[in-house]
């Protein structure tokens, strides 16, 4: 696994305790909770009335600040304080609760693209970029990749692959237990194996990795949570901010988020071959525009050719 972990320098501490909770003991993630609930609250709390909130020691809340990396109590408390402060407007305009069962569906459009939108915002923000350039690199001069990805997951490996197929890039998605082993099974240390999964720990994804690192192929995770299952087989962890809320499963709310990091890894890579992949483009596009009826995307009729 790469030693670089992700860096929240710029990002929510909300991101990183969610990340992060399931891995944390339980006193602490009942800590977690207490944080999460009601941010601006505990930014103005005492340590003493934090530990009885959540049930459990002083002593706890602060195991709990140097898991997450904020390094104490009172530098928990700052980085609540000043992100209050960045969400206020957002907070303001009351998207970032649930959906209840009583919204109207104006709300309910609200919430989600809010949701969405924050998704995408909080992704970005604590995306580790020196682990995604050296993704960039193997993917950009691998034989071929492998992307697994099974239920929600398997739409968002298809994409990958379908973006490289796009610039020439030799790309396989697989969303079957079997034949994702089998094409594991023949990966070279010339190759990339990519696994997708929200949890991290969903097994069919977990297996298809192990697979092709014992093989020598370099492998990637794209999940939500960097200290799940996955990570143990993963030579570099791309992570996503992605949250779950009463009818948006984590499966739902993380598909935005993984589409979000799937394109900066192919952009990336298509710069990294920017005269093939721009004959590519031009190729693929060409390949496919007899089959689009009626005007062009900028109002014109189409001529004969299609273009």
């Amino acid at each position: 696994m790469s030693s670089h972990h992700p860096d929240y320098v710029d990002a929510s501490p909300l991101v990183k305790i969610r990340s992060l909770l399931p891995g944390l003991a339980r006193a602490e993630q009942r800590v977690a909770k207490v944080v999460l609930e009601n941010p601006a609250t505990v930014a103005h709390r005492s340590i003493t009335e934090v530990a009885e909130a959540a049930g459990t020691s002083e002593t706890t809340v602060t195991r709990f600040c140097k898991a997450i990396g904020v390094g104490g109590y009172p530098e928990l408390r700052i980085a609540l304080a000043a992100d209050t402060a960045r969400t206020a407007a957002r907070v303001d305009r009351d998207l970032g609760g649930d959906i209840a069962l009583t919204d109207d569906l104006r709300q309910v459009v609200g919430k989600v693209a809010f949701a969405d939108a924050r998704a995408v915002e909080e992704t970005a923000e604590q995306l580790d970029v020196e682990t995604l350039q050296r993704v960039v690199e193997a993917v950009a001069g691998a034989g071929r990749v492998d992307v697994y990805g099974f239920g929600a997951s398997a739409f968002v490996a298809f994409d990958l692959q379908q973006k490289l197929h796009r610039i020439g890039r030799v790309c396989f998605a697989w969303n079957d237990t079997h034949i994702a082993l089998t094409s594991a099974a023949v990966l070279t240390s010339a190759d990339v194996a990519v696994g997708i999964s929200h949890t991290g720990s969903t097994s069919e994804t977990v297996e298809a990795l192990r697979v092709a690192k014992d093989r020598g192929a370099t492998t990637v995770a794209l999940t939500n949570f960097p200290r799940s299952p996955i990570s143990e087989v993963s030579d570099h962890v791309l992570t996503t901010a992605a949250r779950e809320t009463t009818f948006r499963s984590g499966a739902m709310s993380s598909r935005i988020a993984q589409l979000t990091v799937v394109d900066c890894l192919f952009i990336g890579v298509a710069q990294q071959h920017v005269d093939s992949a721009k004959s590519a483009l031009e190729a693929t596009y060409d390949a496919v525009s007899g089959h689009r009826l009626g005007a062009r995307p900028d109002g014109r009729r189409r001529r004969e050719n299609g273009k």
